[in-house]
């Protein structure tokens, strides 16, 4: 094929044209492969034999969006701009020929092309959401001009990838190729195109599907409505929806305009740069340094879970639903029935909200089997320890897996907070012992941290990364200590929180002061999810804190309708005036002068000593990167992704300025503030540690 660049081949069969891009891994619209498409389009314009041109691409996928790599560095070659332009006004057809994905820039690229030709398994989207952005070449003013307002809403501010199928009844794709035919049927469309003499169709001319709408504002209004839960706090899904109104409102080059202004707010901004920095943080949390790619796999068929209770549960839940049998044990019938049943019900839910089938129900509940003996747990290739938070119970369990699980078998523990190498020590084979800390509920929540422990085998610790992969987790490996990474952070927040209403701020003002910054709901409502009552003991209790007093006052939390906040039958919460009292009534018992406190101060007071904490961490090797750190916050415990977690939000703030805040409350409030030495070697010796 004669070459136009290393990345870019361009032939003609007959008088149809094969412009064809070749640069690994997803053929993303980086400098080489712009230049290649403007070159190419060119030489077909201008060569008489050339009747139409298939614009293909090789490798795994059709062009996959633009090179985010080269995001923030100065422009080379032909601007993505200048190539659309040139393939929109070619005057010979050109038609894009779509296998894998036509994602982003990929999908711009498409929707300047006259005809678009697909296979079955390809999908199609706009995903720039995700990465806090917009497509910016004109994506959000010609997709409405040929799906409609409506799905262009939802493919812009979801990001979702349209299944091939789907794209053809939306007019998105024009003609279906088969599966193994994509050049060849093609090219065949091409043909056809000619002979048949069919127009150049222009899609920004075609204001067809989007006339209708025009002045609809109650459209725009009601969408809006419909996605401000899931959306809120991020800037990119309603600047998407701008978009989409000046295309169904304006002309397309005034459409253009506005599109290219709020994408460039977009890229300059913080929410952006977070966002794209958890893209690769994501994909940089499964390399081990230490652990070759080559490292040996246990393959995990059948898997064993100890407790069936709400964390064994879930956990079961997340191997069913990969078609992965297990066996659950518990002490009783009563609570295996139970547990059991919870399982199911949870299935039944899903199900009736049309995620999965009632024939998935059963095909998943029959993966799961029930069992009352530990000696049933003979062939499992693995076994998590699913049980409550008591070192003694945990021990005594991993002895006894020690005798009866076959050589070889993953032994791991769902411990948030215990020391996985003296569980280990329990068994003559501590190398196959592992933490593996679900979080609640295990068959929802993305996280998962892989516990290391001293003597932990890399072949364990490889396979338990694979394991999390095929069951849809986002992994993190991290070190043996109280709390390990997620958990140690939190105790400062929860600290300081807890300090913070006895100094003067209300459970409401702290929980508003972090709702309003990103999380899904603040330390005190938190509380009253998961129960007041958790480790607290009615007979052992003296009314010594805060906690003892709601507890002894029935306050519960939600499963009793009071506990920092007052419950309507709907559980929705309110401000309690009997709690503000009990408060100011402690704080007076133990001479505590209540102040005024904002909410710049609840804010620095909860989140900088986690910083702080994120540096002792990476300090001590608890945590191989800055960014695993971040990860473990976001998709365990809700750091909005627009923030970039509390590592990368600390770069935003300035690590020089948390150093200082941090010596001063030292000098004020004591030790627990003292700053990590490495946060002061960042600071002093300027080090990247993202790097």
């Amino acid at each position: 094929m004669p070459a136009i660049n290393e990345v870019t081949n361009l032939e003609v069969n007959s008088n149809i044209a094969v412009l064809t891009l070749n640069s690994p891994p997803v053929n993303a619209l980086s400098a080489k492969v712009r230049e290649g498409l403007h070159v190419g389009v060119k030489q077909t314009t201008e060569d008489d034999n050339v009747k139409a041109v298939v614009l293909i691409c090789e490798g795994r996928t059709f062009i996959a969006g633009a090179d985010i790599t080269e995001f923030g560095q100065a422009p080379k070659g032909p601007s993505l701009f200048e190539v659309l332009d040139m393939i929109e006004n070619s005057s010979k057809p050109i038609i894009s020929a779509i296998h894998g994905t036509a994602l982003g820039g990929g999908l711009e690229v498409a929707l300047t092309c006259h005809y678009r030709i697909a296979i079955p398994s390809a999908k199609c989207g706009l995903p720039e959401v995700k990465l806090g952005l917009l497509p910016g070449a004109g994506g959000t003013q010609r997709l409405p001009r040929v799906v409609g307002a409506q799905k262009a809403l939802q493919m812009v501010t979801s990001g979702e990838h349209v299944p091939a199928k789907e794209c053809l009844e939306m007019g998105l794709i024009d003609e279906m190729a088969n599966e193994d035919s994509l050049l060849e049927d093609a090219i065949k469309f091409a043909s056809t195109i000619v002979k048949e003499n069919r127009p150049l169709v222009k899609v920004k001319e075609n204001e067809e599907n989007i006339k209708a709408d025009k002045g609809n504002h109650a459209l725009f209004a009601d969408f809006r409505k419909s996605i401000a839960r899931r959306t809120r706090g991020f800037l990119a899904p309603e600047y998407n929806i701008q978009c989409i109104e000046a295309a169904v409102n304006k002309p397309f080059e005034e459409g253009i305009k506005v599109e290219r202004e709020l994408f460039t707010k977009l890229v300059t901004g913080s929410q952006s740069a977070a966002q794209r920095y958890v893209f690769f943080a994501e994909r940089l949390v499964n390399k081990i340094p230490d652990i070759p790619s080559e490292t040996e796999l246990i393959e995990v068929n059948s898997v064993g879970v100890i407790g069936a209770g709400t964390m064994g549960g879930g956990i079961s839940m997340n191997f069913a639903n990969v078609g992965i049998p297990v066996t659950i044990i518990e002490q009783n019938q009563e609570r295996l029935d139970r547990g059991l049943a919870i399982i199911k019900k949870n299935y039944e839910n899903t199900a009736n909200k049309g995620r999965i089938s009632m024939e998935d129900v059963e095909t998943r509940m029959a993966l799961i089997t029930g069992e009352l003996s530990l000696d049933t747990l003979n062939s499992q290739d693995l076994i998590i320890e699913a049980v409550f938070e008591n070192m003694a119970l945990k021990k005594e369990i991993f002895r006894k897996l020690d005798g009866i699980s076959k050589a070889g078998t993953i032994l791991a523990s769902n411990t948030s907070a215990l020391n996985v190498n003296e569980i280990a020590a329990e068994t003559k084979r501590p190398e196959d012992v592992i933490g593996l800390h679900f979080f609640s509920p295990a068959n929802v929540m993305k996280l998962l941290e892989i516990v290391r422990g001293e003597k932990t085998s890399k072949s364990i610790v490889a396979s338990s990364m694979a394991i999390a992969k095929k069951i849809g987790k986002i992994a993190a490996v991290v070190g043996v200590c109280p709390g390990f990474v997620g958990n140690r952070i939190l105790g400062q927040r929860q600290r300081e929180a807890n300090k913070l209403i006895l100094e003067g701020a209300l459970p409401w003002d702290i929980d508003d002061a972090l709702f309003n910054f990103g999380f899904p709901m603040g330390p005190f409502a938190m509380s009253d999810l998961a129960g007041l009552d958790i480790g607290w003991n009615k007979e052992t209790s003296k009314g010594e804190t805060l906690r003892d007093i709601l507890c002894e006052s029935g306050r519960l939390g939600q499963k009793s309708g009071k506990g920092f906040y007052l419950y309507d039958e709907n559980r929705n919460k309110s401000p309690d005036p009997e709690v503000e009292a009990i408060i100011r009534k402690f704080a007076e018992a133990k001479q505590i002068r209540l102040r005024d406190i904002s909410k710049e101060e609840i804010l620095e007071r909860c989140l900088y000593p986690m910083i702080n904490e994120g540096f002792k961490i990476l300090e001590e090797g608890m945590a191989i990167r800055a960014s695993d750190i971040d990860i473990v916050w976001i998709n365990g415990y809700g750091w909005p992704a627009y923030e970039g977690g509390p590592m990368f939000y600390g770069s935003l703030v300035g690590f020089d300025k948390i150093l200082d805040w941090l010596k001063k409350m030292e000098q004020e409030l004591g030790s627990e503030f003292k700053p990590s030495s490495y946060l002061e070697k960042v600071v002093n010796e300027n080090i990247n540690i993202f790097v």
